[in-house]
């Protein structure tokens, strides 16, 4: 992989050939843990990726593992995968305030402006913004955009928290207003297998131990390995995606998370042109994994 650094106004690009790898990112990521020197703000800079073309054999095993249908636009939660490497190649640097190991993904929100064709080159670009206090530590906003024909067609914004960081100063930023969890019978019945971590990191690149085995979770504290959010968030997309219109926005708040194997269920409710969701325990519904709105 190479790239190049330009400059866009006070803010430097640098442009990257390839997607990173995230598996040596993560390695890399975990030394730095334990070395001297982290930067005290966010860094000045975005990463970007020009002229991408989706493999549709990629789209189509995202598609199986999230349960999406194969149509001519890409689902509402695929250009995150374009995203997400450049995130991790952002947080992984010296340069970046926060240690990427233990980060906790708290809040998604997607805004699909139109459809995006399979068939589309675009261009992708991630910076990070509002690195602020939380109640628990600090919390940092990682932002990607994706063009096509020099016109943005599809925004994300991932809010992670680091536990026991210390943002530079001021108070903790206020929580985003979530949507009232919906109540009443399941929309739907997931049985979530042991393997669903794994199926996902082979389609994400998302290789965080915490989602791959037992012992790799448990070493990370948890009593076994735990799905992704954006696994979940993309379930709960396609669950819906035949009642959504063409421009929509997706927020997520993940609160607990979904233990693999594990069996969960989807609650749904009208909320004007939109859905409000939850996805909750089966034997103990008040287990909320994660809860969100999507629509207009």
């Amino acid at each position: 992989m190479t790239g190049n650094a330009g400059n866009a106004g006070a803010t430097a690009v640098t442009e990257l050939s390839g997607a990173p790898a995230l598996g040596p990112l993560y390695a890399a990521a975990a030394v730095r843990t334990v070395l001297p020197g982290r930067a005290g703000s966010l860094p000045d800079r975005e990463l970007a990726r020009s002229g991408i073309v989706v493999d549709p054999g990629h789209l189509a095993d995202y598609a199986r593992v999230c349960g999406f249908r194969i149509g001519d636009a890409l689902p509402v939660t695929y250009p995150h995968l374009l995203t997400f490497p450049l995130q991790v190649a952002l947080m992984a640097g010296r340069s970046f305030p926060l240690p990427l190991p233990g980060l906790v993904h708290l809040a998604n929100r997607i805004t699909v402006h139109r459809p995006v064709a399979v068939s589309e080159t675009l261009d992708v670009r991630v910076r990070a913004e509002r690195f602020t206090a939380h109640p628990k530590g600090a919390q940092v906003d990682l932002v990607g955009t994706v063009s096509a024909g020099g016109a943005t067609v599809w925004e994300g914004r991932s809010t992670y928290l680091s536990r026991g960081a210390r943002a530079p100063s001021g108070e903790p930023a206020p929580a985003p207003p979530e949507p009232a969890v919906p109540t009443g019978p399941a929309a739907a019945l997931w049985r979530v297998p042991g393997d669903t971590g794994r199926r996902y990191a082979a389609v994400s690149g998302d290789v965080n131990p915490i989602h791959l085995y037992p012992l790799t979770a448990k070493a990370m504290g948890f009593p076994r390995a735990i799905a992704h959010g954006m696994w979940t968030a993309a379930r709960v997309a396609a669950a819906l995606e035949g009642r959504l219109p063409d421009a929509v926005g997706f927020d997520v708040a993940f609160r607990r998370p979904l233990l693999l194997p594990s069996t969960a269920e989807l609650v749904t409710a009208r909320d004007g042109d939109a859905w409000r969701f939850a996805v909750r325990g089966v034997k103990k519904p008040e287990v909320i994994h994660l809860v969100g709105r999507i629509g207009r």
